[in-house]
């Protein structure tokens, strides 16, 4: 998660930059294309595209159409409303994702981890406040991002116990590839020099971040791993401010504050559940 959180960063900053003068469809596609390049020396090390068989095909391709669609919505974001705000906006994931996982995959919903998803909305929403009572398109299409992210997370999880992390991330790049190839033409311009410095990063830190989320969903609950990912929010925000002079004041602090003790409530080891003796 440690490396999910730094390189999301980074894409957050990337995307920003690269979409001065690259469209959303034509900057997925070039993600997906040169992300593949990344992950081909793994793929190899691991046995080649024989080891990347699957029989979850029409799961593997129903989470990356709706990954698909809530990436093009939060990079069109991104040019819409400040960084901090969108990337707090999609912190409303947990909700839906810790739902799917527990009506879906049987996992518990411990009242630690109910706390701890309450405190990070609540801090989410002190960071975002927006200053009248309208939201405005941006907002909206961050929310719904957020909703498709959730809905993403919770499929991994489900691949997680049958599919190995780098199986899922290749059929990712493959789907979605497959996906975006005919608007990225239609859309075509070639990038210059300069975008192709953010373009690369995006599809660098892209492709292995989604390698941490896979890796981190294998080894603990998705309602444990998503709530940590709250982090990002103060970390965005302060990089917004740093970056783009946006505005990081008490309320962020106070925000980030209830995102970080909720994420230490959420660590806190659920009790066992009760053994039944036989007689």
């Amino acid at each position: 998660m440690a490396g999910w959180l730094s390189l999301m960063l980074v894409v957050v900053v990337a995307g920003r930059e690269a979409m001065r003068e690259v469209n959303v469809f034509q900057l997925m596609e070039l993600r997906t294309v040169i992300g593949f390049c990344f992950l081909y020396p793994l793929i190899h090390r691991n046995g080649g595209f024989a080891m990347m068989r699957t029989q979850r095909l029409p799961q593997h391709i129903g989470r990356n159409l709706v990954h698909y669609g809530a990436q093009l919505g939060w990079f069109f974001a991104l040019t819409l409303i400040p960084i901090g705000q969108v990337v707090a906006i999609e912190f409303t994931m947990p909700i839906w994702t810790a739902i799917l996982a527990a009506s879906f995959l049987g996992e518990r919903m411990t009242s630690w981890k109910v706390v701890a998803i309450v405190l990070g909305v609540v801090g989410v929403v002190m960071i975002v406040r927006p200053a009248t009572g309208e939201i405005n398109p941006g907002q909206l299409i961050a929310l719904c991002a957020a909703v498709g992210f959730g809905i993403s997370v919770a499929m991994v999880k489900s691949l997680t116990r049958t599919e190995k992390t780098l199986t899922i991330i290749f059929w990712m790049l493959v789907v979605q590839s497959s996906a975006g190839i005919l608007p990225a033409l239609y859309t075509w311009q070639w990038p210059s020099a300069y975008s192709w410095i953010w373009i690369v990063l995006i599809a660098f830190c892209g492709t292995f971040s989604h390698y941490c989320m896979a890796s981190a969903m294998l080894y603990a609950d998705a309602t444990i791993v998503v709530p940590m990912d709250f982090l990002r929010v103060p970390l965005t925000a302060a990089a917004g401010w740093l970056i783009y002079s946006e505005r990081l004041d008490l309320f962020t602090v106070l925000g980030a504050t209830l995102i970080l003790f909720g994420n230490l409530l959420n660590l806190k080891a659920p009790a066992p559940l009760p053994v039944r003796v036989g007689t």
